[in-house]
């Protein structure tokens, strides 16, 4: 299953692993693109040196081409310059105004992918040169930016920025979203999700396990999450991430005038640096409904491949019916 975005990335099918920032790790980048997709690094709050490092580590374990994501909350063009120096040969931009950094990145010879929200923030980037736009829906896990749902988004943004190639992401976890997307218009499919119950992902095992056991209502938008994570709280960027429901979560739901937010606040970030992040702020999307096991990278790419092959035939025969 070749598009226009695999010519364009130099991989062989349409399926990018999703920036999850301090969960993805070389294993899983390398397990994805030597499986024919594009792995993504998270590198965005990283220092120089763990950048050498992480991109080092991930060319050891494959040959094929990878990304690494920069988070614009931060000043990027230094890490930039460190990720084009070492040779990565996409970058993938989020929250933010991509354009300073697009003339740079080209110049380093990387392709450039920038998620939005919005048609009009999809016009606005590919004006300023942006190559690929990933249109991510309200459902994904983590800190979403936009309101709208994947299934409305896409084509509207396929529309705006045509021939720009549009990846799809929020709530695909197996073949028949990236069928969905591909239907809508859009040239591939980015998961999260689906790769935090991946054998290569480096989190916790309790974590991977309720990612499979979870329905897509257990993964909700955690209001009143300023309280706890201030950086997030800016108007232009949502406070709100979407996690698997935690005591923490449940009381900054239903209670939020009893959070000692500094307090709290503390307790996350030292659970974050010991590993276990997971207690409080489980970063999953609505897609967890369609997880059942924890397997390789690998045989998720192959069974995407093959059940979206399966429900694209399923769609022709029925077209064919009527």
């Amino acid at each position: 299953m070749r598009t226009a975005l695999c010519e364009r990335l130099r991989i062989d099918v349409p399926i990018i692993q999703a920036a999850m920032g301090g969960a993805v790790g070389p294993k899983l980048v390398a397990a994805v693109s030597n499986a024919g997709g594009l792995g993504m690094l998270v590198l965005g709050g990283a220092d120089n040196d763990t950048i050498r490092n992480e991109v080092r580590a991930t060319k050891a374990l494959t040959r094929r081409p990878f990304g690494v994501n920069l988070n614009l909350m931060r000043a990027q063009e230094e890490r930039l310059a460190v990720c084009l120096a070492e040779g990565v040969p996409v970058i993938s931009l989020f929250w933010g105004d991509p354009a300073p950094l697009i003339e740079q990145a080209h110049a380093g010879g990387a392709i450039v992918l920038h998620t939005c929200a919005s048609a009009d923030e999809a016009r606005r980037v590919v004006a300023g040169g942006v190559d690929i736009v990933v249109a991510q829906g309200w459902e994904a896990g983590g800190h979403v930016r936009g309101t709208v749902s994947t299934m409305a988004l896409v084509p509207v943004v396929v529309d705006a920025v045509h021939p720009t190639p549009v990846v799809a992401a929020g709530a695909i976890a197996d073949g028949r979203g990236l069928a969905a997307a591909l239907a809508l218009g859009a040239q591939g499919a980015c998961l999260g999700t689906r790769f935090l119950a991946s054998a290569e992902m480096t989190i916790a095992g309790e974590w991977k396990q309720r990612t499979v056991e979870a329905d897509a209502l257990d993964a909700v938008k955690v209001t009143n999450s300023e309280r706890v994570m201030p950086p997030f709280s800016r108007p232009h960027r949502p406070a709100a991430p979407r996690c698997l429901r935690t005591p923490l979560i449940d009381q900054l739901r239903d209670h939020p005038e009893q959070v000692d937010g500094a307090e709290l606040g503390r307790q996350l970030v030292q659970a974050i640096l010991d590993g276990r992040g997971h207690e409080y702020l489980p970063f999953t999307g609505q897609s967890a409904g369609l997880i059942r096991d924890i397997v390789p990278a690998a045989v998720i790419l192959e069974r995407l491949l093959t059940e979206a092959d399966a429900a694209l035939r399923t769609a022709g025969a029925a077209r064919t019916a009527v």
